[in-house]
């Protein structure tokens, strides 16, 4: 069997008493969606700083296609192809949607560009950066400020920023976080095809969305996977039912 693009084993971290991540294991296959659940507090979003490398563990492993990752920070991990988007915005406001991708063109090629280059004019970083916008979407708003993009362009954005690094694993944070219907269903049928490109690792809390993507689900409670299968699996269990669906169980 095909070595996992994440293994997680046994990951854990606290802070003082409270245990945000307690012997968490999970793994993502290449081609998948694989959505984390649980209720607010549960520890999710700890465990994706662990991952992306923000957070330092306590203890537990995270292996990405098999090498160990545990001990690199994040700009090591975004190097090697661990990609990530934020709960909250990490855009440059001030910057176009297209400066905002072509920041990352620049980091994923990690060229020295001296301060006062006109960087607009550089094809290597241009053409990338819009071949980029296009398949998110954004093409005809490339010149428009992050500011001033809707709440759902924003989050299209922030996913093109995370493609144009050439991800090898996506974790993606809330994606449809303040979404419109509408926009919701944009956003799964883009992301049902970015698996394509790599496997997504997805916290999200519209459940519509989960069960329309997932292969395979895990839920998090209190730091800890108290359930994980696939979409009939998790619908069907009845303690996810109690705990997070919030439906009594059978």
């Amino acid at each position: 069997m095909a070595e996992p693009a994440l293994r997680i084993t046994g990951l854990a971290k606290s802070f003082g008493a409270l245990k945000a991540t307690d012997g968490v294991d999970l793994e993502l296959h290449a081609g998948e969606i694989h959505a984390l659940i649980g209720p607010n507090g549960a520890g999710k979003s700890t465990l994706i700083g662990q991952i992306a490398g923000t957070l330092r563990p306590d203890r537990g492993e995270i292996r990405l296609y098999g090498r160990d990752v545990t001990r690199l920070g994040a700009s090591a991990r975004s190097r090697l192809g661990v990609a990530r988007t934020f709960q909250v915005s990490s855009l440059v406001d001030e910057f176009s949607a297209l400066r905002n991708v072509m920041l990352a063109v620049q980091g994923r090629s990690r060229a020295n560009y001296r301060l006062f280059r006109n960087v607009m004019n550089d094809r290597a970083l241009v053409e990338p950066a819009r071949e980029t916008l296009e398949r998110v979407g954004l093409s005809s708003r490339a010149d428009v400020t992050a500011c001033e993009l809707s709440h759902g362009e924003r989050r299209q954005l922030e996913i093109a920023v995370a493609l144009a690094l050439g991800p090898k694993v996506f974790l993606l944070d809330e994606p449809m976080a303040g979404m419109g219907p509408d926009g919701s269903r944009t956003l799964t049928g883009f992301l049902n095809t970015l698996r394509e490109e790599a496997p997504i690792l997805l916290i999200e809390h519209d459940m519509d969305a989960v069960f329309a993507l997932a292969d395979r689900i895990s839920v998090l409670v209190y730091g800890r996977v108290v359930a994980s299968g696939t979409v009939d699996e998790i619908r069907n269990d009845p303690i996810v039912r109690e705990a997070y669906l919030g439906e009594p169980a059978a």
